[in-house]
């Protein structure tokens, strides 16, 4: 397979990782991105490597549940009403899967992209500058109380399926193990052997600088079609040019989408409206990244100061922020930090894929030679680094042992 030619779309963290282990299976390598490497939602995650998060948002009970969330202004989900009529579709189907077998089935198939999500990216950066973004540490769920943990009991048994069984602290042995938490948190389900990214945005384009130097090729362009003209890819059509290629893979996050459309493929995936706030120079950080339970946001502590990022929102790709997502997100952040002080805030806002059944999509498209490495919804940064081996180990035609039909590209059609 060496000296073919495979062009990725796409420089975040998924892209940048298929791009370099295709490189070190000898191909040539074109990464492509509008932006710049590591600026969409690869930018403004949690920075963590989550590998017990692969249960989906829809658990059992949400549909009774949903209408009152939404409608709840302390509860962190949110939904520009104008957008809805838009929505409905999406998320009749997105709701459907919220049963127990479709969430097991899920879970399970999301275990094989998470669940060794820290040793995947230390494979992938062994021995190089981007190394040093990775932290190994533990990762701690917050709860009021016991009541509140055993509240969450069906998401904690699955995860006890999937090996992650946690150590539980509870009462004034909450706020010893991490003083940055005021008396409202109670009880603290810790989790070991996980990880975080320090700078996601830095570790990105680390990344790439390092596929550069091994002799691959960013360019900073707009994708404006492929050819597909004798039923496989022969070339990727840019703002910059014509590039031949073998192979292409479509990494785009929520632009893959639009990029898929060319295809002729609709693929039912919505952007979900991320935010989080940076707390520079803070005066206290937490010991580990945490999951706040009451406020469903998460708090890490990477280089730039404390990272707070959480709340969902559903109403399109408009680059306007709302006021109400960041105000409950500040006020449940000081409510639960209530020593917290820094010298500034910095907010941002960016579009998670949430395709219909919380499942990435991987694969090749219908023997085309075009491969998709999409949709990862809450876990792009924790399984960006096993999505780019395996879309590599495909392409190279490396055995798998994982079964890829719950990921399959065409399942939508």
């Amino acid at each position: 397979m060496s000296g073919q030619h495979s062009v990725v779309v796409g420089a975040g963290i998924v892209g940048a990782a298929t791009a370099l282990w295709l490189k070190r299976a000898g191909h040539q390598v074109t990464l492509i991105d509008k932006g710049e490497p590591g600026m969409g939602a690869s930018f403004g995650n949690g920075c963590l490597l989550a590998s017990c998060a692969m249960v989906p948002v829809t658990t059992p009970g949400l549909i009774p549940k949903g209408p009152k969330y939404l409608l709840d202004p302390k509860f962190p989900l949110f939904m520009r009403w104008g957008y809805a009529p838009k929505l409905l579709p999406w998320l009749m189907k997105y709701l459907s899967h919220a049963n127990d077998s479709d969430t097991r089935r899920i879970a399970k198939s999301l275990t094989h992209i998470v669940g060794d999500s820290l040793e995947q990216h230390q494979a992938l950066t062994q021995g190089t500058p981007a190394a040093k973004w990775i932290q190994e540490s533990d990762y701690n769920f917050a709860y009021k109380d016991r009541a509140a943990f055993e509240a969450d009991s069906y998401v904690w048994e699955l995860r006890r399926e999937a090996g992650f069984i946690p150590e539980i602290i509870e009462g004034p042995a909450v706020q010893e193990h991490d003083p940055i938490l005021g008396q409202n948190t109670n009880l603290l389900a810790v989790n070991k052997n996980h990880g975080f990214i320090l700078n996601p945005a830095n570790y990105v384009k680390d990344l790439v600088k390092l596929l550069q130097e091994m002799g691959g090729t960013f360019t900073q362009a707009e994708v404006k079609d492929f050819d597909l003209s004798g039923g496989k890819i022969s070339a990727v059509e840019t703002s910059q040019g014509r590039i031949t290629c073998d192979q292409a893979v479509i990494s785009a996050g929520i632009w893959s989408k639009p990029l898929m459309g060319k295809l002729g493929l609709k693929v039912p995936m919505e952007a979900e409206r991320g935010y989080h706030i940076l707390f520079k120079s803070p005066n206290i950080l937490p010991r580990y990244p945490m999951m706040v339970a009451a406020g469903k946001f998460v708090a890490t502590p990477m280089d730039q100061g404390l990272r707070c990022a959480g709340v969902v929102e559903f109403g399109g790709l408009g680059e306007t922020p709302s006021r109400a997502p960041l105000e409950l997100l500040r006020r449940t952040v000081r409510e639960t930090f209530p020593q917290l002080e820094a010298a500034e805030e910095e907010e941002w806002l960016g579009f998670r894929p949430a395709p219909t059944d919380s499942l990435p999509l991987i694969g090749e498209l219908n023997s085309t030679g075009v491969y998709t490495a999409f949709g990862h919804h809450h876990i792009g940064l924790t399984g960006g680094a096993k999505t780019g081996r395996m879309v590599a180990d495909l392409i190279t035609g490396k055995a798998t042992n994982i079964d890829m039909r719950p990921f399959e590209p065409g399942r939508f059609a």
